[in-house]
Order: C-alpha cells, then sequence, then structure tokens
C-alpha cells in the first residue's frame, strides 16, 4: 500500500508473523534500504486479524479439500455439526483481533505517517490471548447463541499435527504481539473483546452459510 500525503511516499508493507524468513529479514533490509536511500517505509505484522468474511467454507465458496485457518475451520464444524479439531492438544497460544481495530490501527498509521515511518508495528490484542483449546470451547458457546443450537455431545477432538496437516508440520507454542511500539508512537489499543468479536463473526458465518451447507449435506453422494 502507498500513501501519499504531504507530498511524501511511504511504502506500508505487511508481513505475516508466520512466515518465519520473511518476518526476520525482510525488516533488515527495509531498513538498510531507508539508511541508504532514505526509503520511508512502515511494516504491519498482523497477529491473527480475523472477523466475518475471512476465509473460506470448505465445499461451499472454497475448495471442499482445502483446509482454512482455523476460525473458518472452526466454523465449518459448527456449521456441520461436527466436532471441532485440536491439533496436538489445542495447547498452542494465540491472539486474535477484529479486523474493525485492525483496519483503526493501519488508518493511523496512513494519517500520520511522520510518527508511522521507519517503524515495525506489531497488530494484535494480547488481551485476546487464548490456546486453541478454548478457542474451540468459546466458540462452541456463541455459535449456540447465535444459532439457538445445542452443542454437540463431543463438540472437541483431539488429531495429530500429522494426522491433520501432513508430514513435517511445525510452528510455534505461543505467538503474542508486543504492543509498546504502537502504543507509543500512536497511542493505540485494540477495543474489541474476544467474545464480542466471536459473536459478530459466528452471527454473520451462521446467517450466510448455515441454510446452503444444509443443501450440500442433503444432496445425494454419486455412486
Amino acid at each position: 500500500m502507498v500513501n501519499h500525503m504531504d507530498h511524501s511516499c511511504t511504502l506500508l508493507f505487511f508481513i505475516s508473523p508466520t512466515l518465519a524468513c520473511s518476518f526476520t529479514f525482510f525488516p533488515f533490509l527495509l531498513t538498510a534500504e531507508g539508511a541508504e536511500n532514505g526509503l520511508e517505509f512502515t511494516i504491519v505484522r498482523p497477529f491473527n486479524w480475523i472477523g466475518p468474511r475471512m476465509d473460506f467454507i470448505p465445499g461451499i465458496d472454497g475448495p471442499s479439500e482445502g483446509v482454512p485457518r482455523v476460525l473458518a475451520c472452526f466454523s465449518n464444524n459448527l456449521l456441520r455439526r461436527e466436532p471441532l479439531k485440536l491439533v496436538d492438544g489445542g495447547e498452542s497460544q494465540r491472539t486474535f483481533i477484529y479486523i474493525k481495530d485492525a483496519i483503526e490501527a493501519v488508518l493511523l498509521m496512513i494519517e500520520n505517517p511522520a510518527r508511522a515511518s521507519g517503524h515495525i508495528f506489531n497488530v494484535g490484542n494480547p488481551n485476546n490471548e487464548v490456546t486453541v483449546r478454548q478457542l474451540a470451547e468459546m466458540m462452541t458457546k456463541v455459535y449456540s447463541k447465535v444459532s439457538g443450537e445445542e452443542a454437540i455431545e463431543s463438540p472437541t477432538i483431539d488429531v495429530s499435527s500429522k494426522e491433520f496437516y501432513g508430514e513435517g508440520y511445525d510452528d510455534s507454542d505461543k505467538r503474542i504481539p508486543d504492543m509498546t511500539i504502537i502504543n507509543k508512537q500512536l497511542g493505540w489499543n485494540p477495543k474489541t473483546s474476544l467474545w464480542d468479536l466471536l459473536e459478530s463473526t459466528l452471527t454473520y458465518q451462521h446467517r450466510t452459510y448455515a441454510e446452503a451447507i444444509k443443501q450440500a449435506i442433503a444432496k445425494p453422494t454419486a455412486n
């Protein structure tokens, strides 16, 4: 994204924390370019931005064999009344931030280039830290509320990472953003609680996909 304000040009880069090499080395390259040639840049590290219309529901608006990110993956299970699959016990810790909060932070960067240029901002919500198991349990409760349906008898099931992802899967146990720089430079903090963002998101998921999934399930399979 390029921001044209006050006759300056600041490049805004988004680097996922899950992409280890780019997360580690790309900021050094930009910093060197800035020091050498005066490049104005701001780096955004998004930590699990979630909300309505995020990611696909397999077999409905995406490939049947696809594996979406955790929110859509769990949403798909809830919509189909299937157990939510917890990889390796669901003990990994993550934070989740509502997309509206995240966009507010990015707009502050665009509107305040003097305070944002040359900085690396983590954009997440450390107040919404949960294990993946806790996320599954909360989503089950929220979905029951917004759909009016009772949770199934066994709402979660443990699976191994090898079984779920295949051979060679590896991920960090904990990924929590340090908000010190964005607090200092922009005075920004996220507002939306995990329960509220899940309620908004799962209300959308139910209204958008529940009927389509019922119809897909009801279709006879080809011999």
